[in-house]
């Protein structure tokens, strides 16, 4: 049996992060017109993901009174703005009224309005890897002398260095060189999963260092300037283009110190001449356990690297350390020296070997002798899991694992330390991973259970008062207002430019702490369950994820489609063929001209006027309908006739419509102003099938591929044909067109004009001044030969060509080629599967929205490209091709998607395949979920229904709507709504709107309800529709004896008890999160397993009933043996409380609580009855009378059961030491028969059945992370009649799985006999899932992973294939060829339409067959 596996969600959270200037967008450019906003960029990495991020400024939301006053200031007739010392005209015109200051007040404001910044990130890429990451640092080469960038330095789990940098033309992340150790003597013989290598580089990029096993480092120097590697090439006659001297590997114990192991930690020092390095290391090991013996064991060494000489003399070993020191904090180069954090203290130690210790409890002198500062009062902190950043030179920040931010200032005289002061905790953040200065204002918070923040910092002097001594006031406060109103922004401005110079007055300086901006995360999978969620009517399935750890814990609702609920049925209105909703305002008539001002950013207009046509009954039908009521719809207007497309004109006072053979000028209230017939002299043209409207710019394409243009014409309110002569002859065939406004300033030409007056956007009319305001308008068209121009408005001059959207090529640039010529029409041309069918420039976003390309073939390929300044130009003095003008643009692709299509002929032109016609085209939109957040999108209707969302931390995702078909689609706002759709799907017409909280930043819609607590376990009731779920909690734990008495109470200052396990079972209401009930456990008893499980009961009709069975750990201390409990719950329902608003209510009902001997760590249900494992034992249980358990039978298993899953009579075992077991349950007479055994010895997390047709397989992750596919099968003779089972497969996953779900799979040829999919939930957050598959498709798609994995570019030049690869001393070659890795294939899909055609040659099959291979397989669930 074979498999496709493949990443529905990649790792959530940050275990690195680091701050570099990597993109050029970061480094300021004297000569351009726009500042950037690009501050720096930061890189995270989470197990095998790398994720790039711009922070930019991004200015404040502007204040209610400040919209208002500009929204009022906007209605004002140009050239009657009052002068210096008066207001505005009244509403009726009479007089002036002087009020002295108020204007310079209101400029004032909007002045100071535009200081009021905030720090957003944006995801610029995302990347996977095929590698472990374990450390990221950035370095500076000799090039960044040039370009002024960062490099960036990765360390991979297998002892690999790869140095990346960002390539503009490509407009990515490419591979400058790749170093490997894994194999160096230090790393031959030794499991790799005892190993995490560490990655450190000096502060001067003058090397970089990676642990490696054994006590040692290796070292991989970097050319700084070009005087260094001169001189390095006389000696050693290297390459001139390498950016680095050639590595080599430190040996601690040989080259430094005998005594130097046990390596702890160790980081490069800053303000030295050469590298200097501080190791923490451990000279002998111990333990609590031997304390008296051994303790201050560990020791510091501080030693310096010539890189030439290759000597290194040690300049300080400091020794007498605590034993627990876990990590090192190099200081600042004006401080000197390193801060040492323990579990119980944090040290200081400089260069002198002078050592100032800070206790944090009453642990750190219990545990060590080293001379500490006095412990201050009601001290009871802990810093295991703590991380350490500092702030400026002599603060830093102390970040517990439960997220408490202390503020530690370093107390010194010059360079002498003389103590060191913690304050109590500032706020709580999220749990620690990772934590860096960014910038000296920007820190940068990591976590891997949750979300990652960014923290700024300043210092603000402060005025003590009276009485105070300075000691005793804070050292650090937290900012609670993260927006602040403009007047009180300027009197604090004032106040703090003001400081009281008294004699008596005296200040501190104070670090204020800001929260800009998060990235968010919902960190590790605990388990997982599907749920019915109820969105109007439907229920709809819904996967509930427990993730998180801590207070940051809860529940991640993952959906396939985006969840969307009908707010009402608009069956009056139709629209079958279109519905365009927009707001359409009367005019204003000046001196017998109609026009209207622009409507700025922040005016909030409604929509007026909904538009809707049906091509039933012939020849169609348009509606113009207005809001009538207060829901109802009034239409005053009935159309024959088809509409094409409609759209507000002449700046929003009159109406715009187009229909198959005329474009029509309507007044607001539906009655016609214009008509001119779509003629050629007096024969009528092909029918209109697509239009744009672009106030004042019309575009219509017509059936017979030609197109026309019309300008609106503002003083007459009339429409006239444009010219079109600089395109070329009459008869040029076109694909596609459409317009653009650029709103952002992102088209620039470059020009050989040098006219003093021309203007280097774009020329323009009246028309269009009043129309767009200062905004350039540009026509994009695409031509049968696939060439995509850009024509500028209103002249039409050609500025961007290129050839490259026909194969769908990973960068578009300007290929400098004048205006194509049309090809001839003698035959007639047939449409070919790769011409472009529908193509949209349009904006894409959440804070900065972005320009991008949308392009959609008849083949099914969809693809966007997101718009970039480009600044490679050709040689303006003999420009090519007689061009004049060049826009300064490129495009790179971000997503793609492909869908089969079912396809009509194209000849049959009958009014029944008219009707059954399905419109496939992209529509833009703005809404605004909640009154924080707009995003733009675009939205792609047809039989493939998509939204195409793009936002900040998620960037471009493309989700599934639902629906069968979407006929129409637009965004209204006629109801007082920004975040309402018209929507014309198989359902009929009908108002939608987007589930509330739904977050669109991954590739699955998800919603998060945070608990502040985790969850463990969570099964789904389906009979109440309930979620039960067990929490993960601590509690203090104090331990008796056999005889209950307290062997040990807190005996000082600083001590308290310590902390264990322990869980509740919470039962919750899907509909508003509700815990309805709970169950709670004993402080020291915790869930291990939780199951819906089917048991044998006389209460039902049936004899069987569902109940929930709950294994529990009841932990005793070291001395006593462990013991646990198995419960049964049953859901029941009770009367409601009247005041809770809930029709329906429940509670749990405890059955039975059967006493154990030793832990129950797993359940499961088999034919009624209740299997549970306990120690080294499996019983099958039966309900007896709902009132006890009695066993049946039981089975000794391996150590320690971790997993049990049943199918029919089958039962499968994971063991902890033992691999898996299948087993076989008899009830007649009862009994348990071992069928077969994984004869390796793997600790299994998880394992379970997998299934399609006639073939059975099992599947089981271990904690290596290994994915492995066993069969039973007794014909083969090395199974040995079966009694061992076969590995057919194995994948190495390098992530750990302890939760998976079995869902149905159904083929179209299949539709009875469902296959299995498995869902598997990881550590890191990500979300996979198993599909089974054909031999025939995996022959295919197994040689084209070969292909990918040979002939295209990876991520820091790794390996696929040795990425996936299992070691098995077993077998003579790697059993890789049963699961498909569908990370890699997945690339297949984001190439050009070449390099597919280039791969699938070689494999002899088409691009089109491996396409429908793929995209039958690559679906959620």
């Amino acid at each position: 049996m074979h498999a496709l596996r493949h990443e529905l969600l990649p790792p959530s959270g940050v275990d690195f992060a680091i701050a570099l200037k990597l993109t050029p967008s970061t480094i300021p450019k004297p000569s351009s017109k726009r500042d950037p906003s690009s501050v720096l960029n930061i890189v995270t990495a989470r197990s095998n993901i790398l994720r790039v991020y711009e922070v930019r400024h991004q200015p404040l939301v502007t204040p209610n009174h400040v919209d208002s006053e500009r929204q009022r200031r906007a209605q004002i007739r140009k050239g009657t703005e009052p002068v210096e010392g008066e207001v505005e005209m009244d509403h009726g015109g009479e007089d002036w009224v002087n009020l002295g200051s108020v204007k310079v007040t209101i400029c004032r404001l909007m002045a100071s309005r535009m200081l009021l910044q905030r720090l957003v990130s944006t995801l610029s890429r995302s990347m996977p890897v095929y590698g472990t990451i374990t450390g990221m640092e950035r370095v500076r080469t000799i090039s960044s002398n040039e370009d002024q960038l960062d490099r960036l330095l990765v360390s991979f789990k297998d002892a690999k260095i790869a140095l990346l940098e960002w390539s503009e033309s490509t407009h990515d992340l490419v591979t400058v060189s790749i170093h490997t150790y894994e194999r160096a003597p230090q790393l031959v013989a030794l499991d790799s999963a005892l190993f995490q290598p560490t990655l450190r580089a000096d502060p001067l990029s003058r090397c970089a260092a990676l642990s490696l096993p054994k006590d040692s480092i290796a070292i991989l120097p970097f050319y700084q300037t070009q005087a260094e590697l001169d001189l390095v090439e006389q000696d050693l006659n290297l390459a001139r283009d390498l950016p680095y001297s050639p590595s080599f590997i430190l040996d601690f114990i040989a080259d430094v110190d005998p005594d130097l192991r046990n390596v702890v930690d160790f980081v490069f020092l800053p303000g030295y001449n050469n590298p200097t390095i501080a190791v923490l290391c451990q000279v002998e090991k111990t333990w609590v356990g031997r304390l008296k013996e051994y303790r201050d064991t560990a020791r510091l060494y501080i030693f310096t690297l010539d890189l030439l000489n290759h000597t290194y003399p040690v300049i300080t070993t400091v020794e007498g350390l605590p034993y627990d020191c876990t990590s090192l904090l190099p200081c600042a180069a004006s401080l000197g020296g390193v801060v040492i954090v323990t579990s119980n203290a944090l040290i200081h130690v400089d260069q002198a070997a002078r050592r100032v210790a800070l206790p944090v409890n009453g642990w750190a002198a219990r545990v060590s002798d080293l001379p500490m500062l006095p412990l201050e009062k009601d001290s009871d902190l802990t810093l295991e899991g703590s991380r350490l950043v500092f702030v400026d030179e002599k603060n830093f920040f102390a970040i517990r694992k439960d997220g408490m931010i202390h503020s530690v200032e370093i107390v010194s005289d010059g360079r002498t330390v003389s103590k060191l002061t913690i304050s109590p905790a500032l706020a709580q953040t999220t749990i620690p991973s990772f934590a860096c200065q960014l910038s000296n204002e920007l820190l940068f918070v990591g976590s891997t259970v949750g979300p990652s923040v960014l923290l700024k910092t300043h210092r603000v002097d402060e005025e003590l008062p009276l009485g105070t001594v300075e000691s005793d006031s804070p050292a650090a406060v937290v900012d609670t207002h993260t927006a602040m109103d403009i007047d009180d922004e300027d009197a604090q401005a004032t106040s703090n430019g003001t400081v009281s110079g008294g004699p008596t007055s005296r200040t501190r300086s104070v670090i204020h702490v800001t929260l800009c901006d998060s990235l968010p995360a919902y960190g590790p999978i605990s388990d997982l369950a599907f749920s019915l969620s109820k969105v109007g009517e439907r229920h709809i399935p819904e996967l509930v994820a427990a993730t998180g750890s801590g207070h940051l814990g809860g529940f991640t609702l993952f959906q396939r489609d985006l969840p969307v609920r009908v707010k009402r049925k608009l069956h009056v209105l139709g629209g079958a063929r279109g519905i365009w909703s927009f707001p359409v305002r009367q005019s204003h008539r000046v001196n017998g001209t109609s026009y209207e001002k622009v409507a700025h950013s922040f005016a909030s207009e409604r929509d007026t006027v909904i538009i809707s046509t049906d091509a039933n009954p012939s020849p169609g039908v348009s509606r113009v309908a207005t809001r009538a009521a207060k829901t109802e719809l009034a239409i005053p207007t009935r159309v024959p006739g088809t509409t094409v497309g409609a759209g507000p004109f002449f700046q929003r006072t009159a109406i715009l419509h187009i229909v198959t053979n005329a474009i029509r000028v309507l007044e607001p209230d539906g009655t016609e102003r214009q008509v001119i017939k779509d003629m050629d002299g007096n024969m009528p043209r092909a029918k209109i099938k697509a239009c744009s409207i672009c106030d004042p710019f019309v575009f219509i394409l017509r059936e017979d591929e030609t197109i026309g243009l019309f300008i609106g014409e503002t003083e007459r309110g009339k429409v006239r044909r444009k010219d079109m002569s600089p395109m070329g002859e009459k008869a040029s065939r076109y694909l596609a067109g459409c317009f653009f406004t650029d709103s952002n300033g992102i088209f620039e030409l470059a020009t050989t004009d040098v006219a003093p007056n021309h203007d280097r956007n774009a020329t323009t009319t009246l028309q269009a001044v009043v129309s767009a305001g200062s905004h350039s308008q540009w026509l994009v068209l695409v031509r049968p030969q696939g060439i995509m121009e850009i024509w500028s408005l209103p002249k039409l001059s050609l500025v961007f060509s290129c050839n490259g959207i026909r194969g769908l090529d990973a960068v578009l640039t300007d290929s400098y080629e004048g205006p194509a010529l049309s090809l001839p029409q003698d035959p007639p041309r047939k449409p070919q599967d790769l011409d472009i069918d529908q193509i949209l420039l349009s904006c894409l976003g959440e804070s900065a929205p972005a320009l991008h390309l949308f392009v959609f073939n008849r083949f099914g390929s969809l693809v966007v490209y997101e718009m970039l300044p480009t600044a490679v130009l050709p040689d303006m003095t003999s420009p090519p091709n007689g061009r004049t003008c060049f826009l300064k643009v490129k495009f790179s692709k971000v997503a793609t998607r492909h869908f089969e299509l079912s396809r009509q002929e194209e000849t049959e032109k009958t009014v029944l395949a008219e009707q059954k016609r399905i419109s496939r085209v992209f529509v833009p939109f703005v809404t605004s979920p909640n009154p924080s957040q707009t995003l733009f999108g675009v939205f792609f209707t047809g039989d493939r229904p998509n939204w195409i969302i793009g936002t900040d931390k998620g960037g471009v995702n493309i989700f599934p709507s639902g629906h069968g078909v979407v006929h129409a689609f637009t965004a209204c706002s006629l109801w007082d709504s920004k975040s309402e759709f018209l929507v014309y799907s198989d359902e009929g017409p009908s108002l939608l709107e987007w589930l509330p909280d739904i977050t669109l930043d991954a590739r699955l819609p998800k919603r998060t309800v945070p608990r502040s607590r985790a969850y463990s376990n969570v099964v789904f009731e389906p009979n109440s529709l309930l979620i039960v779920a067990a929490s993960s909690l601590q509690a203090r734990f104090t331990s008796y004896d056999e005889d209950n008495n307290v062997i040990w109470e807190p005996d000082g200052v600083g001590i308290s008890l310590p902390c264990c396990d322990c869980s509740t079972l919470e039962l919750i209401s899907p509909d508003g999160w509700v815990t309805m009930d709970g169950y709670e456990f004993a402080p020291n008893e915790y869930v291990n397993a939780l199951e819906c499980v089917t048991l044998e009961t006389l209460s039902t009709e049936t004899g069987v009933k569902e109940f929930l069975a709950v294994g529990t750990t009841i932990d005793r201390g070291e001395d006593l043996a462990v013991k646990g409990a198995t419960y049964i719950f049953e859901v029941v329902e009770v009367v409601p409380d009247p005041s809770s608003g809930h029709q329906r209510w429940y509670r749990l009902k405890l059955r039975v609580r059967d006493d154990a001997k030793g832990p129950v760590t797993a359940l499961c249900g088999i034919n009624g009855y209740l299997v549970s494992s306990m120690g080294q034992k499996v019983f099958i249980r039966a309900f007896d009378l709902d009132e006890r358990l009695v066993g049946v039978a039981f089975l000794d298993v391996g150590v320690y059961v971790t997993s049990l899953r049943s199918l029919k009579n089958f039962l499968l075992i994971g063991d902890a030491v033992k691999s898996v077991w299948l087993v076989a349950f008899q009830e007649d007479p009862y009994k348990l028969v071992i069928l077969g055994k994984d004869m390796r010895r793997a600790c299994i997390t998880n394992a379970d059945f997998f299934f399609t047709k006639n073939e059975l397989a099992i599947t089981t992750h271990d904690e290596e992370g290994v994915l492995r596919l066993l069969s039973y099968d007794p014909t083969d003779p090395d199974s040995k009649g079966g009694q061992h089972l076969m590995c057919t497969a194995e994948f190495h996953v390098h992530k750990e799985s302890r939760c998976s779900l079995a869902v149905a799979r159904r083929t179209k040829e299949e539709p009875e006999i469902p296959q299995s999919r498995l869902i598997n939930g990881f550590t890191d957050g990500s979300l996979s899932v198993l599909t089974p598959v054909d031999e025939a498709i995996l022959k295919r798609l197994h040689l084209l992973q070969g292909q990918l994995s040979r002939n295209i570019q990876h991520v820091a030049g790794l390996n696929p294939r040795a990425y996936r690869i299992v070691r098995n001393d077993t077998v003579s070659k790697p059993l890789s060829r049963g699961v498909l890795d569908g990370q890699l294939l997945q690339a297949f899909e984001q190439l050009g339409i070449s390099r597919q055609n280039e791969m699938t040659r070689q494999i002899g099959t088409e691009r089109t067959t491996a396409l429908h291979d793929w995209i039958s397989l690559a679906v959620p669930w």
